[in-house]
């Protein structure tokens, strides 16, 4: 009765090196977003920074849509890439003042990533219900000895856990970027009118 019953607990453990890396990836995100409010988002200049990208970027949609004749069509140009210029630059900056928690972020990241890629080392976490592609397949099975490519790396499932918590639990805390800044950065899309 006593090896039935253990049995039938060790079983329920099946995936726990997969549930350990996920956990792990839930609490380094919520102390990456920690950081970054203590660092970025409970800021003056942040909170001022998202303003004037949330009012630009309603300005511009408004003076988009609104239809004029075609007399007034060259200063409403003007006037539009003056807001399209002012937004960029409140885009560029605020990517500017994210940048300084990038940094110990980063840090984070690398630790937790070192210690969790020593406990698991040539260690598959996860079995994949498909065979993946061979360029998916050289990320997903990095490091993991054996020849079943449906075997997960802990790198691997790491990755895709920190991306897809990460984004999620930013927009849950209303830490997402405006919606005006989601094609700028430090490093924006050429625009194509001046090409």
């Amino acid at each position: 009765m006593s090896s039935l019953s253990l049995s039938s607990i060790l079983s329920a453990f099946k995936y726990s090196d997969s549930l350990v890396v996920v956990s792990i990836s839930i609490c380094t995100a919520f102390l990456c977003e920690g950081i970054s409010w203590l660092l970025i988002y409970r800021t003056q200049t942040y909170k001022t920074l998202k303003s004037t990208i949330d009012k630009a970027s309603k300005k511009l949609e408004t003076m988009k849509s609104s239809t004029t004749d075609s007399a007034t069509t060259k200063s409403k140009t003007k006037k539009i890439d003056r807001v399209e210029t002012s937004l960029k630059e409140s885009s560029r900056d605020l990517s500017m003042s994210k940048f300084k928690s990038g940094g110990v972020v980063a840090l984070v990241l690398f630790v937790v990533f070192g210690l969790l890629n020593s406990l698991f080392e040539g260690k598959a976490v996860a079995k994949l219900p498909f065979r993946p592609a061979s360029l998916v397949q050289k990320m997903s099975h990095r490091g993991v000895s054996g020849d079943d490519v449906t075997d997960c790396s802990m790198a691997f499932l790491y990755f895709l856990c920190s991306i897809s918590i990460r984004t999620n639990l930013q927009k849950f805390l209303g830490f997402a970027p405006p919606r005006g800044a989601a094609n700028a950065g430090l490093f924006p899309m050429p625009d194509p009118k001046t090409s």
